[in-house]
């Protein structure tokens, strides 16, 4: 036996064999293939239109802001700030951006994956995932025209702002200084603030994307759920059943509500 070994050490034949393509693994490969072509071929229209959405909403979020706004400074003479609802520190968002979009997207996505071993359907999962980017997508397009339109200023606009009332006289560009009751109230013609990228964000407040990316992803799976769950069929449903598919509007409700701590948005 151990001569027998060695011979085959020396002949390589103590080797796992090296794996081959069978008539079973061309078959596999030719359906996957076959249903790639036929995902490209249903989808490929609607992949197009969301890149257009996902670039326009792009395009208009970078785009100057469409109307100017006033905000009170001072009484003349007391040096009373009005409106202190503007005048809250910049402290940074309790849920940055970034992770905002992440939240909203990975968690849904995690949970249709799981979702899965009992659905087991793979044209369930791409609709499932494609519908929630769909959604995201739309809502985020018509938060930046909203945004850029209607805007408004964050609490913590005069922090960043730093006006400087002195300047009204002599950067005037909009004839919208010292003007109103008692001329209290200015524009962005006073800021001193040099990031103009900053100073634009501390002007659109609402609405806020972090809601809309948290309620468009969370609300689409809050359907999903019911979908597959069945809570509103004609049937006394579980419990976890119920308290399963009411979770993702709790979780969008708390990212929203988030940003009234740190004084991102108002109420």
């Amino acid at each position: 036996m151990q001569q027998q070994s060695r011979l085959q050490k020396i002949h390589g034949e103590d080797h796992e064999p090296v794996p081959k393509f069978t008539r079973d693994t061309v078959r596999s490969v030719k359906a996957s293939w076959e249903f790639f072509l036929a995902w490209i071929r249903i989808t490929w229209f609607d992949i197009l239109v969301n890149s257009a959405i996902g670039g326009a909403s792009l395009g208009i979020y970078n785009a100057p802001l469409a109307a100017t706004r006033n905000f009170p400074v001072t009484f003349n003479g007391s040096g009373d700030i009005v409106y202190p609802q503007f005048a809250y520190p910049d402290r940074g968002w309790i849920i940055d951006t970034w992770l905002s979009a992440l939240l909203s997207l990975l968690i849904p996505i995690v949970v249709i994956l799981l979702a899965q071993f009992r659905v087991k359907n793979i044209w369930d999962l791409n609709n499932g995932i494609i519908g929630l980017i769909f959604s995201v997508s739309l809502g985020t397009l018509m938060q930046v025209v909203i945004k850029q339109l209607i805007g408004g200023f964050r609490p913590y606009f005069l922090a960043v702002c730093m006006p400087d009332i002195s300047r009204a006289a002599a950067n005037n560009k909009t004839g919208l200084n010292a003007v109103g009751f008692q001329q209290i109230m200015y524009s962005v013609d006073i800021c001193t603030q040099p990031d103009s990228a900053k100073l634009k964000n501390a002007m659109t407040s609402f609405p806020s994307g972090h809601s809309t990316a948290a309620f468009a992803a969370y609300v689409y799976l809050f359907l999903y759920l019911n979908a597959k769950l069945k809570v509103w069929a004609n049937y006394r449903p579980a419990l976890w059943k119920i308290a399963l598919t009411f979770a993702p509007l709790l979780g969008a409700l708390l990212i929203a509500c988030s940003l009234t701590i740190d004084q991102a948005h108002n109420w």
